[in-house]
């Protein structure tokens, strides 16, 4: 069987920023200069397909909830959706263009530069996975590595950023991150959930919530796949049946963690996958 290439590979080209305005207007040098000299704050990244987004509430919330903790102050949601609205709808650019983007991806990031919540928001190209879940199986590679405050989509995470670049070197697709005795918490840029046969089970390991794995969580057990928090390690690994991983780009299964290899569970990667395409797109 050949082994799939990275699946960051088929990112290469969504690197480049095509819009990028700070509280409405195109960014200057000295509001860059700013966020450039300024590493606290927080982010959120979604995928924008015909101007909307699964779970936008949920991403407003988290916005929310990190300002009152990190500034001590409100995120009125309506504002944010104003700004996306307001990039997309393009009236101008990071690179001058014009035009609506209904399909993209947006980033909207959080810094209080002199003390008020201001809000930079991006647009680049949409990320679209394989269809096949065989293409788009993961491969991940351990580190001994946690994020800190990691309910928090922080700014500054240059440790997950290496440890994902060294993992990539190597041949896989993420880096997974644990802690003492191999401690399974989340990866690098995903959340990771292991089957047993009978439930889902996501590390209760110090982790952020992802808008997708929160979006599953409301709504597996309903569709008949119990789901649980608890405790994963390294070596537990064997006696699993297959893993996922999930952020804003879906959810993808994994066919290898280290040198164990991990079969693709076609019925539950279809079980899963159905509930989230039955997620409502919300209208920006």
């Amino acid at each position: 069987m050949t082994t799939p290439p990275p699946i960051t590979a088929i990112t290469a080209t969504t690197a480049d920023v095509t819009r990028l305005e700070i509280d409405g207007a195109p960014g200057t040098v000295e509001t860059l200069r700013a966020r450039a000299l300024d590493s606290f704050g927080h982010f959120t990244a979604m995928q924008v397909r015909g101007s909307r987004v699964r779970g936008l509430g949920p991403h407003l919330d988290r916005l929310d909830a990190a300002t009152r903790e990190l500034f001590d102050q409100e995120l009125d949601g309506e504002r944010v959706r104003e700004l996306i609205r307001h990039v997309l709808a393009g009236d101008g650019g990071a690179d001058g263009a014009t035009g609506v983007i209904a399909d993209a991806s947006v980033r909207v990031y959080v810094h209080a530069p002199g003390g008020t919540p201001s809000l930079m928001v991006t647009v680049r190209p949409p990320i679209e996975l394989p269809a096949a879940m065989a293409e788009r199986a993961q491969a991940l590679k351990s580190v001994p590595y946690v994020r800190p405050v990691a309910h928090i989509k922080h700014l500054g995470g240059f440790g997950q950023a290496y440890h994902g670049r060294q993992a990539r070197r190597a041949g896989y697709d993420e880096a997974l991150l644990t802690g003492p005795d191999g401690l399974i918490s989340e990866g690098a840029i995903t959340n990771v959930a292991f089957f047993d046969g009978r439930d889902l089970v996501w590390p209760d390991a110090p982790h952020l919530t992802g808008i997708t794995m929160r979006l599953l969580l409301d709504r597996l057990a309903d569709a008949g796949l119990p789901t649980r928090l608890g405790p994963v390690r390294l070596r537990d690994l064997p006696s699993y049946r297959a893993a996922l991983v999930t952020n804003s780009w879906g959810v993808s299964p994994v066919r290898r963690v280290d040198g164990l290899d991990l079969p693709v569970d076609d019925k539950l990667m279809a079980a899963v996958s159905e509930v989230y395409e039955a997620v409502p797109w919300d209208l920006i």
